[in-house]
């Protein structure tokens, strides 16, 4: 079953449970997803839709820090609900120690020596974890091991 049909399942189910909350949630990332495949004028692969997916929860996560550092609590509050409404439709998150161990061994296949040689890393690296890690934390990694 593909992302927007489970979407579809959602939102229906979430209809019926009049969860509106999880029902705006669905809609939205839903609507993103359609965005994205009018842009491209065909049907999203998985991969597409799993970038879609990540770019929705990388903008509740920082919306969630500005909130946050404003001190606005309700919205903070909000946000998170929605953050789990999205992390549910992500695949499982690599553990960091799952995460280093891939970052060391694309470190020893691209040669990576300094940090100057963070962008082969990382474009090496990021199709591998992608939908599956943090960016963030990617980079955290591949700074620390290249250091």
């Amino acid at each position: 079953m593909s992302l927007l049909e489970r979407l579809n399942t959602d939102i229906k189910q979430a209809m019926k449970d009049k969860d509106k909350e999880k029902l705006s949630v669905l809609r939205m990332v839903k609507s993103a997803i359609q965005n994205e495949s009018i842009k491209h004028g065909r049907d999203l692969t998985e991969e597409e839709e799993l970038t879609v997916l990540s770019r929705e929860l990388k903008q509740r996560k920082d919306s969630l820090h500005e909130f946050d550092k404003a001190g606005r609590e309700d919205l903070v509050h909000k946000l998170q609900g929605e953050l789990a409404i999205v992390e549910h439709y992500l695949p499982e998150q690599l553990s960091e120690e799952e995460v280093s161990a891939i970052v060391q061994q694309t470190i020893s296949d691209v040669n990576a020596t300094s940090k100057a040689d963070m962008g082969k890393v990382m474009g090496a690296l990021m199709p591998k974890v992608k939908g599956k890690a943090d960016g963030s934390l990617v980079n955290k990694l591949v700074q620390q091991h290249l250091s």
